[in-house]
């Protein structure tokens, strides 16, 4: 009983987190890659997709995924694109939610003197 409960939680757990691919593409993948996005995605740490935010590490600069994407089409193989409309950010969002860009305040100035500029 215990294994078929194992079994049963692990395979839930993978059509949920292929459903979640389905629901919301990203934009740097070469199966459904919109070049628009996807520079916007990687400057801001994810990108928005119909309305809510997807927060997503890219740990490459943008040449890396059109590479990516540019080999996957020379293959042969069909991309399928949500269009730009459905990457924008909703009126009034930040670029990106949660994340703070900027410097640290007064927080992080090192002292008199040690400032950029002084």
């Amino acid at each position: 009983m215990k294994k078929s409960a194992s079994v049963t939680l692990t395979v839930v757990a993978a059509v949920g987190l292929a459903s979640c691919g389905r629901k919301r593409p990203d934009p740097c993948r070469p199966a459904t890659f919109n070049q628009t996005a996807c520079q916007e995605a990687i400057r801001n740490g994810g990108y928005y997709y119909n309305g809510s935010w997807v927060p997503v590490a890219y740990h490459s600069p943008f040449p890396y995924y059109y590479d990516a994407y540019r080999g996957y089409v020379s293959s042969g193989a069909a991309v399928s694109a949500a269009p730009d409309e459905a990457y924008s950010r909703p009126a009034g969002a930040p670029a990106s939610p949660g994340v703070e860009r900027g410097g640290f305040g007064s927080s992080g100035h090192g002292g008199e003197g040690e400032g950029v500029g002084e």
